[in-house]
């Protein structure tokens, strides 16, 4: 499956770093709850009109972080009868490797697509 499209048009300097900046504030929801949601939304809804590519990496960025924020919920509803312990580390495991990922495909200028995502906005 393939997890990175090329982009039509080359985004701009900017538009490149505001795009890595919609998945790396994700990293605030270790400060400030819901943080996670609440930064990539602020940009997304900031830049979505003047940056195309804002628009296509900010929203990848929410859809991303709504599909994890269901997955700790599912996880910690199975931690109740054991399971979700074993799958705790795995979640915050691919959940910082993807989240990377993201960023620096985002400043190379790349659509980047998270693998397993629901696909809420579009």
């Amino acid at each position: 499956m393939n997890q990175e499209v090329e982009s039509v048009a080359e985004p701009g300097k900017d538009e490149r770093t505001w795009g890595m900046l919609c998945h790396l504030i994700a990293f605030s929801g270790l400060i400030v709850p819901f943080g996670a949601i609440i930064g990539p939304l602020i940009i997304w809804l900031i830049k979505k009109d003047e940056m195309p590519f804002v628009d296509d990496q900010g929203k990848e960025s929410l859809n991303f972080q709504l599909t994890m924020f269901i997955a700790a919920i599912i996880t910690l509803i199975l931690c109740f009868v054991i399971i979700g312990w074993l799958i705790v580390p795995i979640l915050i495991v691919y959940y910082l490797i993807v989240l990377v990922i993201a960023s620096i495909k985002a400043n190379d200028g790349i659509r980047y697509r998270y693998p397993y995502t629901i696909r809420f906005l579009k």
